[in-house]
């Protein structure tokens, strides 16, 4: 038997809990979502539909996969790592295309007063 350290670890059932959250925040209640998990992991139907349930959570490969697709599956998984700032870094590049977006709308709005 291990001792208490006074450190805990995330719990199975609230890293199912979150991931859960972002995947329906991101894709949807809809049967669309399920598809587009298991294309993006590969993963089978019923497996998928435990993680949008939160009964469970992905493994570590089905992770990376979902990481790799999902902003807000990365995002939760570095909240629930405890390095929520990690994420900044990762938001510039998508941040910087938004703004770019704007500046544009931006600019053709004062080329039409003009």
């Amino acid at each position: 038997m291990f001792t208490k350290t006074g450190k805990s670890f995330l719990a199975p059932e609230q890293y199912a809990a979150e991931i859960a959250k972002a995947l329906h925040k991101e894709l949807g209640e809809t049967h669309q979502a399920t598809k587009t998990l298991m294309r993006w992991t590969n993963a089978n139907e019923r497996t998928v539909k435990n993680w949008l349930a939160g009964s469970n959570g992905p493994r570590g490969d089905h992770l990376v996969a979902l990481v790799k697709h999902s902003d807000l599956a990365l995002a939760a998984f570095l909240g629930m790592a405890g390095r929520p700032h990690a994420l900044t870094a990762s938001e510039l590049p998508s941040l910087r295309q938004k703004l770019q977006m704007v500046l544009e709308r931006i600019d053709s709005c004062l080329t039409l007063e003009n």
